[in-house]
């Protein structure tokens, strides 16, 4: 081999004469082309790994990692999906640049590398350890002692953090969690950790050690705001949305507060293709958005005011298709599939006519099983009303006829519906329908035909909801009463009422919905809406959705392909649902789970309850005499009472020692044992602890986080968070001397700071959670361990594999979750705890008999001696759960007995799971260790995990869709297992999808088919194969009659305004210079979100570097601010710090600050709270709405991240200005 010439010989080339050519213009070089190499060696790798991103984007990219050398090198989209046929476009390309760079965060300098705990809390807890042998007492002596739990409380989010083995971390851990399950209950422990679907294994690993230990796990969908409960209320049904794919088989889309190409970047090539096949796209929307470039027309609507266009949509939409003109495409569709033709009630006082609710068939005098929950229409053919299949009731009675045919259940003869009783009425009379907006509310008179009834002996008046339909969207129909006479009338809701409103053109409101309707009736219901977050996050947000979803079930649009509802937020659906569901629950060893709707928990939790200045008689409909309550505080309370929300911490006394207490009481059953708790709460010997929160005794103790950036992302009302949850540091400008007192809360007059003893954090990069934790656990990259992730957008199930491994002390969630449940174990065998039982308190839940605990929507509280408690019928239901911490480990890592034992299954259905626990057995191999777990599968690692996940679930096992159609067919006699027949015998298992991205199978487990290579679209089975909708009707839903729901004025859909609130009632900071008050959002950003985050140097290399407010120019030049001026933006809840970004395209009166922008990361100091400048999320406080809190009632009933309050923050507004000096606090 020739030897390499040094450097230094080199140079003497220099002295050589060169052959030039050109002028001198050119010269020959004579030289090797090593200088490639540089190249070559950048794109050259040893193994190639298939992977996703476990992150909340709902791109679920199968993604290949290039390693060299045991290094990530780089990394970029797989290119083998299935195809989608040969008349659509293909899924590819699918990814980002987002997630093309993620791996920049597996080295880099934020990248958590070992375990950390506060140096203050560790030299409390050597210090006790030193002097206490029992741990439970250490710890004890540190968190029961005021001015030691506060010398560590304080410190958080300060530095200080120090590193320590992960023994040591997992023996504090323990200790803590130990402690406060015998000292204040195990309901006292608890989990936050968001969006299964992105990283199911890891959302498990944590869930299921919560929930062997009976710590309750938060929901997110409802805390994030990205839950719409327009989608229960309609459908019974949380979120089922189309895949991108489906987009292409649309002909007309309007996209409406979802910003697709930044938002759902990976998918929006098929919004771009539809456009080039001819389909028309229009974007409605307040800013120029990524979204609006790409539409044909433009809807520039004042931000929050969404309802009110599509309230003139739909009163356009009923005039001209329905009134003016019958469409039998429509009037078909909505008499088979919507509530439309049933019969209401309504309520008469004094002449006066308000609604009240469906007429049922025990008001018609028929005897037979759940007749209250079976809802009437009018039969042509009879000339009188009938009950038609598909009911509530019929679903729950098991006769068989809970299906959508137009069959009288009683004569089994044919029903022909009547839309309206208009030319059949016995009487026209005067309905009250409740009114909102910006200058109050009011009753408007609207004209109905109405037929009399006689019900128990007294004359009632009858309509249908088609009839009240038309009269509250004011269509003229010669009946009297306030009603439009031109699309130019100013009565609601006419385009013109509209514009004054959202100040988009009337006419333009008119072509669009005309274009709308015209293009459902040539294609037959390919007609689209594509919803998001933009819309989604305001207080009324499921006022403006049902607006919105109204007009894609008038125009026959739902369960179509190319048609319907397109709802997108978070990566909300996870296909192997029930195998997940069984360890992530660990109802393969116990039940039932406690799972809290984070919305409550925190507002308690956080003091937000105690800052309420608005009363919510202002927000009550005028048809009513006065609101329930003042205080949303006391509608919780409520709700928790009636066992329509969870609530935990449950009681004011640990559910251990109530167990005790009842059995030496005498009770011996759980019957007897429930009979005791609602005895001892009627006679107010025990209380709920949301009725006390500020009790020491009711506090959460132990906060664990993990695949989330609680304390900054999504913390709404982040100083409140940090003062009261945490006890630290804060910016709060705001006093609770003048906000309402509560009447069903117990007011302690100084506020507790500082309720947590222990945050937990499981990350891989120092996050705003992380640093204010008080140990923080160096979790694994989506590059390092085994996981399943899905999504809504596509129908494939990937895998995460390791491509590397944990680097530094790092472990996968699976591990460190099972190296603290080791460690709880041991101290239980240390300590010697003996089994234990608890009891547990649940909700009433929705797709159970439970929903039908509560009959005509009426509220009776069994507090005020309207009705005696009930376990599980006017109160939560009771359970008795046997808790045995030594086990708590090998439960965990084995697969229970009760898959085998029990049946399995959801929504309602249920199909053994024997043949597959056995076949598990064989594949992962069994426990064998000598403990309660012997002779289980075995889960102890992730990948065995993934492999039960897939084996128990009806979309990825081909037997058990079978079972599980099957199971269905029993209860609709209707035939089913078509659907999934032709793939009986596929297994998904974790190589196959490894090899290659699988189609789920069709499972009634959603409600939309993948069969034969279709476009997966929802309600597409309901439609085409007639199952009902899991609502009272079994139809979709224009009308709610929950008496909630009246009180508040949204039985039908209504617009309702913003809530207008001031940024300052009292207390303001001075004025300094100009200053300007603007209603303050915080959207998705374009980088700084999802797999790659603000504190990145990539993405803070894109944009500014730092925080930034986006500001409209006009509004930016009345306060003095040019572009990139600092700019301080604050109210009573908080002050932001930020960089000021002024453009043309954010409209007047509105403040854009994306999320999540972190507090550490270039944030300067502000005067107004001697601080840094806080965080997006600062300025924010969440609003609770009672409507969210129903339960109890059809499909109003409480499930797990499907019905519940949700955290919206949008409805507020700040104060703006210069900031006068940048200090940047480093003095």
């Amino acid at each position: 081999m020739k030897k390499k010439a040094s450097p230094l010989w080199q140079r003497f080339k220099y002295l050589k004469p060169v052959e030039t050519y050109a002028d001198n213009h050119s010269q020959l070089q004579v030289g090797n082309r090593d200088w490639e190499n540089v190249y070559r060696r950048r794109w050259q790798h040893d193994k190639v790994i298939r992977s996703t991103h476990g992150v909340n984007c709902t791109g679920s990219c199968s993604w290949n990692i290039f390693v060299k050398d045991g290094i990530v090198t780089w990394e970029g989209q797989s290119l083998d999906y299935p195809t989608t046929g040969p008349d659509m476009p293909e899924f590819e390309p699918r990814g980002c640049p987002r997630g093309a760079s993620f791996s920049w965060y597996i080295y880099s300098p934020l990248r958590v590398k070992y375990p950390y705990i506060r140096k203050k809390l560790l030299d409390l807890w050597k210090e006790a350890t030193a002097t206490y042998d029992n741990p439970l007492d250490a710890w004890k002596s540190i968190v029961e002692d005021k001015e030691k739990a506060k010398r560590y409380k304080q410190a958080r989010g300060k530095g200080g953090l120090v590193r320590t083995s992960w023994d040591e971390a997992a023996r504090i851990i323990a200790a803590s969690t130990l402690y406060t399950t015998l000292t204040y209950g195990p309901d006292r422990n608890v989990g936050f950790s968001p969006i299964p679907a992105m990283s199911m294994i890891s959302y498990a690993s944590g869930s299921r050690f919560m929930h062997l230990m009976g710590g309750p796990m938060l929901s997110f969908y409802d805390w994030y705001a990205d839950l719409p409960p327009a989608s229960p209320q309609i459908w019974g049904d949380q979120t089922d949305v189309p895949e991108s794919s489906d987009w292409y088989n649309s002909n007309y889309i309007i996209t409406w507060g979802s910003n697709v190409p930044l938002t759902r970047t990976p998918d929006a090539h098929f919004l771009i293709e539809a456009r080039y096949r001819g389909t028309k796209v229009i974007s409605v929307s307040p800013d120029y958005a990524e979204s609006t470039k790409f539409a044909d027309e433009w809807l520039s609507v004042r931000q929050g005011t969404d309802g009110a266009v599509a309230m003139a949509m739909g009163h356009v939409i009923l005039n001209e298709f329905y009134h003016q003109n019958r469409t039998p495409y429509f009037e078909e569709y909505a008499k088979k599939y919507t509530d439309l033709p049933f019969a209401v009630l309504l309520k008469n006082k004094n002449g006066t006519f308000t609604l009240d609710r469906f007429l049922n068939a025990k008001d018609l005098g028929i005897d037979s099983a759940n007749n209250e929950w079976k809802p009437a229409m009018f039969n042509k053919k009879t000339g009188d009303f009938s009950i038609p299949h598909g009911t509530m009731g019929s679903r729950w009675d098991e006769q068989g006829k809970w299906n959508l045919h137009l069959v009288d259940e009683h004569t089994e003869e044919p029903i022909e519906p009547v839309l309206s009783f208009l030319g059949m009425e016995d009487e026209v009379v005067t309905v009250d329908m409740p009114y909102f907006d910006e200058q109050g509310k009011r009753a408007i008179p609207r004209n109905v035909p109405v037929k009399k009834i006689e019900v128990d002996g007294k004359t009632e008046y009858v309509t249908s909801v088609y009839d009240l339909m038309l009269a509250n969207y004011g269509i003229d129909r010669g009946l009297g009463g306030e009603a439009a006479s031109s699309y130019e009338d100013l009565t609601p809701y006419t385009p013109a009422w509209q514009e004054q409103i959202t100040g988009v053109d009337a006419e333009l409101v008119i072509k669009i919905a005309r274009e709308f309707a015209q293009n459902a009736i040539d294609t037959k219901g390919r007609s689209m809406i594509i919803v998001g977050a933009g819309i989604n996050h305001w207080y009324n947000a499921d006022t403006i959705y049902r607006a919105i979803v109204n007009l894609v079930l008038l125009v026959g649009a739902q369960g179509v392909n190319g048609g319907g509802w397109a709802h997108y937020v978070g990566q909300e659906k996870l296909r192997p649902v029930e195998g997940w569901n069984t360890i992530a629950m660990a109802k393969d060893w116990q039940g039932p789970p406690k799972l809290q709707n984070g919305t409550s928990f925190f507002y308690f939790a956080t003091e937000q309850w105690r800052f309420e200045e608005h009363p919510v008689s202002d927000l009550a409909s005028a048809t009513v005499e006065k609101a329930r309550y003042q205080h949303p505080a006391d509608y919780n309370v409520l709700a928790a009472r009636l066992g329509w929300l969870p609530s935990y911490p449950t009681f004011n006394k640990n559910g251990i020692d109530l167990y005790n207490e009842a059995v030496e009481a005498g009770c011996t059953t759980t019957e007897e044992i429930g009979e005791y708790i609602a005895k001892q709460l009627k006679d107010r010997k025990l209380q709920f602890a949301i009725e006390d929160p500020d009790n020491p005794v009711n506090f959460p103790r132990n906060l664990f986080v993990w695949r989330a950036n609680l304390i900054s992302s999504s913390g709404k009302g982040h100083e409140y968070f940090l003062k009261y949850l945490l006890g630290t540091s804060n910016g709060l400008l705001n006093s609770d001397e003048d906000s309402i007192r509560p009447e069903e809360i117990n007011w302690q007059e100084e506020a507790p700071e500082g309720k947590v003893d222990l945050l937990v954090n499981l990350e891989f990069r120092m996050s705003g959670t992380a640093l204010y934790s008080d140990i923080i656990l160096p979790a694994a990259t989506w590059y390092e361990k085994h996981d399943l992730s899905s999504t809504d957008m596509h129908p494939f199930i990937h895998p995460f594999n390791p491509a590397v491994a944990s680097p530094w002390e790092a472990k996968s969630d699976w591990e460190i979750f099972k190296t603290i449940a080791k460690a709880v174990s041991d101290m239980a065998e240390e300590i010697d705890l003996e089994p234990m039982k608890e009891v547990v308190a649940t909700p009433l839940q929705h797709d159970t008999t439970a929903e039908m605990a509560q009959p005509l929507g009426k509220i009776r509280d069994w507090s005020k001696g309207e009705c005696e408690p009930i376990p599980g019928q006017t109160m939560p239901q009771i359970h008795v759960v046997e808790r045995d911490y030594k086990q708590i480990y090998n439960k965990m890592i084995a697969l229970g007995p009760n898959v085998e034992k029990q049946p399995s299954g959801g929504k309602g259905m249920n199909w053994s799971l024997a043949k597959e626990y056995d076949e598990l057995k064989r594949r992962l191999g069994t426990i064998n260790n000598g403990t309660i777990a012997d002779g289980c599968p075995d889960i102890s690692d992730a990948r065995n995990a993934c492999e039960a996940v897939l084996t128990l679930s009806s979309t990825s096992n081909g037997k058990i869709a079978v079972r599980a159609w099957e199971a269905l067919e029993k209860q609709t006699n209707l035939e089913l297992k078509d659907l999934a027949l032709d793939r009986e015998g596929d297994l998904m298992t974790f190589d196959k999808i490894t090899a290659q991205p699988q189609t789920v199978i069709t499972s009634p487990a959603f409600s939309g088919s993948e069969k034969d290579g279709r476009r997966y679209s929802p309600f597409t089975t309901n439609v085409e194969k007639m199952i009902p909708f899991r609502t009272i009707t079994g139809r979709q839903s224009f009308f709610l009659d929950h008496d909630m729901m009246k009180e508040f004025g949204e039985a039908m859909a209504v617009y309702k305004p913003i809530l207008n609130q001031k940024p300052f009632n009292s207390n303001r900071p001075e004025a300094e210079g100009k200053e300007i008050t603007l209603n303050y959002l915080t959207p998705h950003n374009k980088w700084s979100i999802h797999s790659m985050y603000f504190d990145s140097k990539p993405m803070l290399n894109l944009f500014r570097g730092g925080p930034t407010i986006w500001l409209n120019k006009d509004d930016a030049e009345e306060i003095g601010v040019a572009d990139n001026d600092w700019i301080e933006c604050f109210n009573r809840n908080g002050v932001v710090v930020a960089r000021a970004v002024v453009s043309h395209r954010i409209p007047r009166t509105v403040a854009f600050m994306h999320h999540a922008q972190d507090r550490h990361i270039h944030v300067p100091g502000t005067k107004l709270t001697q601080n840094r400048g806080g965080t997006h999320n600062s300025p924010t406080r969440i609003h609770m709405k009672p409507t969210h809190m129903i339960g109890g009632y059809a499909q109003l009933s409480y499930g797990f991240n499907y019905y519940g309050p949700t955290g919206n923050q949008r409805d507020l507004n700040v104060v703006i200005r210069k900031l006068k000096e940048v200090d940047w606090l480093e003095s």
